[in-house]
């Protein structure tokens, strides 16, 4: 500990911090949940304006906003200083990174606040350490840790700052002032009033005050905190001192992943080996084509350092023989031959660029599905291959959908529930929250409803809910591996159902470098499985899922164009079913624009699809789209359109176009309008009208929140001919694996009626023929047990059981002597 404090403290200059007599060192954003109100880039903004160049963030418990702050960091020209404000139930202390170092053992330490019970900051560092510092008014703290790691005294404004004075010099330890600040602006106040009303279930008239920052805890100016510390300047000086000696330049770039293995071979003469293993299976010879397409793709996977990730990802998938690898890693050769992806690149006109280029920065990014009750199976392999600690899922930042919004809201204001109930179930299908008073004036479901006083004001504050993170979730398939423990990277905490989850979502973890594999549970693949598997009982039939590619069979092309496709995956909501009788069309390249080209904001280009695919003129917005968008007959439908049209139009680069693509799939606002004005402008410069822009800019906007690439299409309509394929050809095997896997879009009666309009023949369960599950044979299905309502799978298995071992059952009076049933389940069957 420090025993001293430096007589030239007062002046407040610290070199590295020149300029200001103060720097904020303890400060919340909105990643906060439910305290901070302030996003990283507003505290940024503000922190600027004030005339700070420095500024730490110490959200509690967490980094889980750390890329966006460090993004926010760089945009304004604030240094960044990384911390956290760490709190147990009986403790609390500010800890400061000082050295890369010390990042890691923060994270770390954040990590153990979240997974172990009990813990307590006084036993935070079991050895010493140069890289962290602590700020706390806690003399037990202080006193426990004095001798591991750097201690201030953290001295807030007011009665309290007064009492932590005089522990500072009971303990001869340096005072450091500090504001706690909660938002970025002093009329932040009620915003923060509210969300701590909605998290402590209390309206606003009975939230205790000590649930509440208090009303001047915002990012003061220097000034403003200097006028708080006139009896003691140095605490200020100390400040500025302390944030002088913090690393400021954060790098996050550096790729993190596990190598394949620990053997000391060449990883890259292995990887290539496998794709060579893979051309015959694939081709059957290869060509000049492809082995220029595969020298160009493993010499750019091993200048990017990228061997080991496909490496680790076609081990993933070999374990699982049924699996749809999609995303823009289905435009790689090298994904085609190691089984990784089953879509043919080459053939399909599948861009490599999309997934890989010099240029790209992000982490390659490969989607793979799996039959959905195999995922958790693989998931506990995979975890146990790399260990728990190096294995963790990605997050969700989960927010206010518009309802929950205005429900919260007005629950805070103490409206009564039936109100609340008749507000929001017309807004149904809502999810957007801002401009809610807006819509609601004009959406059909509130004519004639009043909006009176004080629903509009509810209205307005659930507006601004839209940008606040409540909690975390768990992301639906991304995982990380890393080379040792994930908590080295980033804070890893529990999901409520117990997983470990980091504090990241997926943007963040991968501009922070850790590669993010997604594993997600398909219900189809478990019925193109299930199918495979009948086939081959019933015929003896064996199909190879990998290989099998029906996309020329013409009967299955037929059920496409004809859209009688219940049941086939992808394809069988009435929106597509429509899309295919409308276009005619049942072949692959059509059956790849009509997955893509079916997102929600589309309607009015797909009608022009529809119109120009029969006939119509189909004159390009500007010259320079005709070759882009001919095979899309001038539409834009993929997200490579909306790179490839941007570079065109407004002279974007790759980097700028891409960074566009992403920012309309997030959606963000504030994003979007910068991009536009440099669309805008760029169209402008090279002479395009303004009414071309208008246009393209309007389909670009289409894209928003959901759109895909041409490969992840592709790879879709694959699935989507295998199950159409079966459907043709194999039509009660097929409907039987549907409705044994709980079905899809439709009920389990729409799908009965479709077998039935298909011709099968339907018949009940039956306690010697059936199944658990429903069994396709000769065009008939059988239901299988599982429609046996009351009747527990544990006692199905067991009639199954001893069925498979001993034969019929003869009787009932059989039945019962040979199975062991309560009963209930005796009686009902």
């Amino acid at each position: 500990m420090k025993k001293d404090h430096p007589p030239e403290c007062r002046a407040g200059k610290v070199s590295g911090c020149k300029g200001t007599s103060f720097v904020h060192l303890h400060v919340h954003s909105h990643y906060s949940f439910m305290r901070g109100v302030s996003s990283p880039l507003a505290i940024c903004e503000a922190a600027r304006l004030r005339g700070f160049e420095t500024l730490a963030l110490t959200d509690t418990n967490g980094f889980h906003g750390l890329i966006r702050y460090l993004e926010a960091a760089r945009r304004t020209g604030i240094r960044p200083i990384v911390g956290a404000h760490l709190k147990t139930r009986s403790e609390e202390a500010i800890a400061l990174a000082k050295t890369e170092g010390g990042y890691a053992i923060l994270s770390e330490l954040i990590s153990r606040i979240h997974l172990q019970e009990g813990f307590s900051l006084r036993s935070a560092f079991p050895h010493p350490t140069a890289d962290v510092v602590i700020l706390t008014s806690d003399p037990e703290i202080i006193k426990a840790l004095g001798s591991k790691v750097e201690c201030r005294v953290e001295v807030p404004p007011g009665p309290a700052g007064r009492k932590a004075l005089e522990i500072s010099r009971s303990l001869g330890v340096l005072p450091v002032a500090t504001n706690a600040v909660t938002f970025a602006h002093p009329d932040d106040y009620p915003l923060h009033r509210l969300v701590r009303a909605i998290d402590c279930n209390r309206t606003l008239s009975t939230l205790p005050s000590h649930e509440l920052a208090q009303p001047g805890q915002w990012l003061k100016p220097a000034d403003a905190m200097e006028r708080h510390f006139p009896h003691c300047p140095e605490a200020m000086a100390n400040a500025v001192e302390l944030a002088a000696a913090c690393h400021t330049e954060w790098n996050f770039s550096r790729m993190v992943f596990p190598h394949y293995d620990d053997r000391n071979e060449d990883h890259f003469a292995l990887l290539a080996q496998l794709c060579r293993k893979g051309i015959p299976w694939r081709y059957g010879n290869s060509c000049d084509v492809i082995e220029a397409r595969l020298q160009e793709e493993l010499a750019l996977i091993r200048e990017k350092g990228y061997v080991d990730y496909f490496l680790v990802v076609a081990d993933i998938v070999g374990r699982r023989p049924i699996h749809c690898g999609r995303g823009s890693g289905a435009a790689s050769l090298v994904s085609y031959l190691l089984g990784i992806t089953h879509v043919d690149p080459i053939r399909h006109g599948l861009l490599f660029g999309r997934f890989l280029n010099p240029q790209r920065k992000d982490p390659p990014d490969i989607d793979v599905d799996f039959p959905w009750d195999e995922r958790d199976a693989l998931f506990d392999e995979i975890r146990k291959q790399y260990g728990d600690d190096r294995f963790a899922s990605v997050a969700n930042h989960t927010g206010f959908g518009a309802r929950a919004a205005v429900r919260e809201v007005a629950k805070v204001y103490g409206m009564p529930a039936g109100e609340i109930k008749e507000v929001t179930r017309r807004m149904s299908f809502w999810t957007d929250p801002a401009g809610i008073r807006e819509r609601a004036k004009t959406h059909p479901k509130f004519e004639g409803f009043p909006i009176d006083p004080p629903w509009p004001e509810i209205m307005d504050w659930a507006s601004r809910l839209q940008s606040l993170p409540r909690h975390l979730s768990v992301h639906c398939g991304g995982i990380i591996l890393a080379p040792d423990a994930v908590s080295r990277y980033v804070p890893v905490e529990r999901s409520r159902k117990g997983l470990r989850i980091i504090q990241w979502e997926k943007d963040q973890a991968e501009s922070a470098g850790l590669v993010k594999i997604d594993l997600l549970g398909n219900r189809s693949l478990a019925v193109i499985r299930d199918t495979l598997d009948a086939v081959r009982r019933n015929t003896g039939r064996r199909i190879d899922y990998a290989t099998f590619n029906p996309v020329d069979d013409p009967a299955t092309v037929d059920l496409l164009r004809r859209g009688e496709t219940m049941g086939v995956f992808y394809v069988e909501s009435p929106a597509m079913r429509q899309l295919q009788q409308k276009t005619q069309r049942g072949d692959f390249e059509h059956l790849v624009i009509h997955s893509s080209i079916i997102r929600p904001a589309a309607n009015r280009f797909i009608n022009a699809y529809i119109e120009r695919l029969h006939g119509a003129p189909c004159e390009p917005l500007h010259p320079s789209l005709k070759d882009l968008l001919r095979e899309t007959y001038g539409i834009l439908v993929y997200q490579e359109d909306v790179v490839q049209v941007s570079m065109a139009l407004a002279g974007f680069d790759w980097g700028e176009a891409d960074g566009l693509r992403k920012v309309i799939s997030r959606k963000s606002p504030d994003q979007i309008g910068s991009y536009r004005n440099r669309f805008f402008a760029g169209c402008a410069a090279r002479g395009v009208s303004e009414g071309v822009v208008r246009q393209v800019w309007e389909m670009i906007l289409s894209f928003a929140g959901y759109s895909f690439c041409k490969p992840h299409s592709a790879s879709y309509a694959l699935v989507s001919f295998k199950s159409a394929y079966l459907k043709v050809h194999h039509p009660a095997e097929f409907m039987a694996a549907v409705l044994s896997n709980g079905g899809g879009y439709y009920s389990t009666l729409a799908y009965i009626s479709e077998a039935r309009r298909m011709g099968i023949t339907v018949l009940g369960p039956h306690i010697n023929e059936s199944d658990w599950g429903y069994r396709g044979f000769d065009r008939t299905i059988r239901l299988g047990l599982q429609e046996i309502r009351s009747v527990t799978r544990e006692t199905v298995e067991a009639v199954l059981d001893e069925r498979h071992r001993n034969g019929p059952f003869r009787s009932i009076d059989d039945l019962l002597r040979r199975v062991r049933l309560n009963p209930a389940d005796g009686a009902i069957l």
